[in-house]
């Protein structure tokens, strides 16, 4: 059973503004209705080696109230990084593609730097009451960064598209190709909805394409992120540190690391808050993990080369992944507090510092992969003092034996839980 599409994506006359609106579910804040915009019309030109000081120039003359349109069939290649962070009651209607150079030399010293995970952005837009739509592609050159990445894991890769700073806004109607590390990051956003998104690329070669992550929130509130298909190799979608009031709902996952609060306590010295959650109606395709939640432990440990931490503190609560299909993924469920650690005895010596409550699981369903059969699912807390109130309903996941299907639990109580733990 595959997911349906909800709702219709709706535009209006381009005098209008567009509606882009959260259903069913929606933020518990009230949803920012953007104004009306002018007949103002600013079209980039296309052609050019880089496009990049045509479209702030566009950007500065239908800004307040106008619309710069990027027109079908057309290529604009963007070779210099562009800071869109003023823009205020202004659409961007991307009919053709915009190409990223191939660069990886000065998109590595010059893309915009976003601190948390060394992430960069080849261009970040934010400001207030900023729509981006057309039925247009974003490109974001991925091949050669995948190759690059290989050789060193220590290179800047670039996002491919940044809302930084953004007060209400949407983002509808796109196709998102081969970025060269995660496709969407939000931060220090607030009332932003995404609908419609199709995401996909991956690698030609060996090399794959790493860390290709759907949609990133981080310091953000009251995001929507819904009706979309997406065809990653890591998470579909995943909530960093102070990740507040969203939902998710309506997506159609394939090939990612499932929908992931985390990873969380990676800094010492911070305190990470992901809380008032909502992930509705998915349907995830060969993943590793359907729902999944992941903390660091309590001191320092290292996944990879360039991806290590530990020791930080904080709290999850009031997550619910509600309505949730699973097909052929490793994991249905997976929560652990011991991301990034091979050494389970360390984490329990050094337990996370950041808890875990007021999780809800309800009306999954499907069969998994045959990697843990008959497991389907792991929920381990390093600490019985740091997970409370997690709880499972109408679980019906099925491993592909079709033996009785179990669950790995450690440190949580388990009649509360309500699952079948061995």
């Amino acid at each position: 059973m595959k997911l349906t599409i909800l709702t219709p994506l709706l535009f209006l006359p381009s005098i209008l503004a567009i509606t882009v609106t959260p259903y069913p579910k929606h933020p518990k804040k009230p949803r920012y209705t953007s104004t009306p915009r002018t007949s103002k019309i600013c079209t980039v030109p296309s052609g050019e080696a880089d496009s990049a000081a045509s479209i702030l120039a566009a950007a500065h003359s239908c800004n307040n109230g106008g619309t710069v349109v990027f027109s079908p069939n057309k290529t604009y290649t963007i070779g210099t990084a562009l800071d869109l962070t003023f823009l205020s009651h202004v659409d961007l209607d991307i009919q053709g593609t915009i190409l990223f150079s191939n660069d990886t030399d000065y998109w590595n010293a010059n893309a915009f730097y976003l601190t948390f995970q060394n992430a960069t952005t080849f261009w970040q837009i934010g400001g207030e009451d900023v729509n981006i739509y057309g039925g247009g592609t974003l490109n974001g050159n991925g091949q050669v960064w995948y190759d690059k990445y290989a050789k060193d894991i220590y290179i800047l890769r670039p996002i491919l598209l940044g809302i930084v700073g953004l007060t209400g806004g949407s983002v509808s109607n796109i196709n998102m190709r081969f970025s060269p590390q995660w496709f969407n990051i939000i931060v220090n956003s607030t009332d932003v909805v995404y609908d419609h998104i199709s995401i996909s690329g991956g690698t030609n070669n060996a090399n794959p394409a790493k860390n290709t992550d759907g949609w990133d929130t981080y310091r953000s509130s009251a995001i929507t992120i819904q009706n979309s298909v997406i065809n990653n190799g890591d998470d579909c979608v995943s909530f960093k540190p102070n990740s507040t009031d969203i939902v998710v709902q309506g997506l159609d996952c394939t090939g990612s690391h499932g929908i992931s609060v985390g990873s969380l306590g990676q800094y010492p010295g911070e305190y990470d808050i992901v809380e008032d959650i909502y992930v509705y109606n998915i349907s995830m395709t060969s993943a590793s993990d359907g729902a999944r939640i992941k903390v660091w432990p309590g001191t320092q440990s290292a996944l990879s080369g360039d991806l290590q931490g530990g020791g930080g503190r904080g709290h999850v609560k009031n997550v619910t992944y509600d309505t949730f299909g699973n097909h052929k993924n490793d994991y249905a469920i997976q929560v652990t507090q011991c991301y990034g650690q091979k050494n389970k005895t360390l984490c329990e010596l050094y337990p996370s510092e950041l808890t875990i409550s007021d999780i809800y699981f309800k009306n999954f369903y499907g069969t998994t992969s045959s990697k843990y059969d008959p497991t389907v699912g792991t929920v381990v807390c390093s600490s019985p003092t740091v997970c409370s109130k997690i709880y499972a309903e109408n679980i019906t996941v099925t491993p592909p034996s079709g033996k009785a299907a179990v669950y790995t639990c450690s440190n949580v109580n388990v009649t509360q839980l309500g699952l079948p733990c061995a």
